[in-house]
């Protein structure tokens, strides 16, 4: 056997997996594309009008290197959110900005605090950097448990915790009032990561008002979701002045893509197509809990763009479900975690993909029943 550099301990005890299995794998696995892509959380109503002339005026200088402070979009954001240009960080997504995250405040062994089938990508950085994931089970309304996340970083003496609101998967949420309690009772040398990607979708109501005077909340929000850029990524967090200078000394500082910088400027000065994509969310949910009803399902209340349906059975069963409709060239995906797994998720899309859904659903639970 010829020798080979050596991973390091930690990498190598690693799997070498992705914390999801993209509808492309999926597609290629298949020999054939999916006629709805309903799965993986993305804006199919797409976005404005004007991120695609914004890029095609700036395609010709890709040339260049992105600004590496992300100054337009920092101010932009900062004017709208009512901050200053200190308490917000730009970069390649939520993902992104969860791994520096990890990076700055876990040393390994550490135990960093989640719930039970929560959004695993964190989970992914927490591995990747050596902490020690403590998870916490949902409460029985679906929602991620506030006073069990609390009790549990207590217990560990947790450096991080992470909270989603609304959430991911089941597109439950708190209201702010909560989510404030739950901050006050955190140690004050605990880090929140209080990922609102789903916020521009959820009732006013359940958004706390922006705090920038705590050292130890970082919100992170995203323009993957509302403003339908996922695959462009760009993601941003809000902060404390220190706690975001923090990321100065770590982040990969020409990570944004300049086209990326040119888009997300363009989503964020057209707050009227914002508006309109909130409406057609909420009416395709709407859309898709009267399919779950129609089949003798339950939809669970969702602030989010996509809509998780109780199957009615456990885990196996919904899973079957699942894979009939993917069979069937339907994506979507469901939880995994014990009691979250009687799931299924289905992501608010265009019409004549959600019509597909709703026809590929009553063959989808005959084969799961066995008939």
């Amino acid at each position: 056997m010829p020798h080979r550099p050596a991973l390091t301990p930690l990498v190598e005890s690693l799997p070498a997996t992705v914390p999801f299995v993209g509808p492309e794998a999926q597609e290629r696995s298949r020999g054939r594309p999916f006629r709805a892509r309903i799965g993986a959380n993305e804006n199919g109503f797409g976005p404005s009008p004007r991120v695609a002339a914004a890029i095609a005026e700036a395609a010709p200088e890709s040339w260049k290197y992105c600004d590496p402070e992300n100054h337009d979009l920092r101010a932009a954001l900062a004017a709208q959110l009512g901050v200053g240009m200190e308490n917000i960080v730009v970069d390649g997504g939520i993902d992104i900005l969860l791994g520096v995250t990890v990076r700055q405040y876990v040393e390994p062994g550490a135990a960093v605090v989640t719930s039970l089938g929560a959004y695993p990508t964190f989970n992914y950085h927490v591995a990747g950097f050596g902490g020690r994931l403590v998870t916490v089970p949902y409460d029985g309304g679906d929602r991620e448990s506030l006073d069990g996340l609390v009790d549990a970083v207590k217990r560990e003496g947790a450096p991080l915790v992470y909270l989603s609101n609304p959430d991911n998967p089941m597109g439950t949420w708190w209201e702010a009032d909560d989510v404030v309690r739950f901050i006050d009772a955190l140690p004050e040398t605990t880090m929140l990561v209080l990922d609102e990607a789903y916020g521009e979708t959820a009732p006013a109501s359940a958004l706390p008002p922006l705090d920038v005077t705590r050292p130890n909340v970082l919100r992170m929000r995203t323009f993957s979701k509302a403003y339908a850029l996922a695959g462009l990524r760009c993601g941003y967090a809000i902060g404390e002045r220190e706690t975001i200078r923090a990321f100065e000394k770590v982040r990969n500082h020409f990570g944004m893509s300049r086209l990326a910088q040119v888009a997300a400027l363009a989503a964020l000065h057209d707050q009227a197509h914002l508006a309109d994509i909130v409406t057609r969310v909420a009416a395709c949910r709407d859309r898709i809990a009267g399919i779950a009803a129609e089949n003798g399902l339950v939809a669970l209340p969702s602030a989010t763009n996509f809509v998780a349906i109780d199957c009615g059975g456990d885990g196996d069963f919904a899973l079957k479900a699942m894979e009939a409709l993917v069979a069937d060239g339907i994506f979507v995906r469901k939880p995994m975690a014990p009691g979250l797994d009687r799931c299924i998720r289905v992501s608010v899309g265009p019409e004549a993909e959600i019509a597909l859904f709703a026809e590929a659903l009553p063959p989808a639970l005959a084969a799961a029943r066995g008939g």
